[in-house]
């Protein structure tokens, strides 16, 4: 945690709010944090936080913060969306995932097994010419 988290931190407690209950979901290079997190007055939030870790040209890495805030008066709004988005996206394209780095390695292994064939044909080519250019000699 760098000392700007520290601050960020300290300020948001400064403002009266005290975590009470906390998950983590790890999804590849994302994390989901949900926190459900106590105000001054005595009720409840959630605080929904995607961290993702990105890598920089010199090597070095840094995570990319997105963070909402639910309130308990839209929860059942909030929920009933959430499932229907949902439902939608798995009628229309089912729950397997559909990725471009499936086809992009796919395509590598095309290229790659294109290019072995080719490897292939010059190999023989050469061959043939060898054998050719020994016949032509005798």
């Amino acid at each position: 945690m760098t000392i700007e988290d520290k601050d960020k931190k300290k300020n948001y407690y400064k403002k009266g709010v005290r975590e009470i209950y906390s998950k983590t979901l790890e999804a590849g290079n994302r994390r989901y944090y949900f926190d459900t997190n106590e105000t001054n007055a005595g009720d409840y939030f959630l605080s929904i936080t995607e961290s993702k870790k990105l890598f920089l040209n010199d090597g070095k890495f840094i995570f990319k913060k997105h963070k909402i805030f639910l309130y308990k008066e839209d929860f059942k709004d909030f929920k009933k969306i959430l499932n229907d988005m949902i439902k939608f996206i798995f009628e229309k394209k089912g729950e397997k995932v559909i990725s471009n780095k499936t086809n992009i390695i796919k395509n590598k292994k095309f290229i790659i097994e294109k290019d072995k064939k080719e490897i292939i044909k010059d190999k023989e080519r050469k061959k043939k010419k060898i054998k050719k250019e020994i016949n032509n000699k005798k």
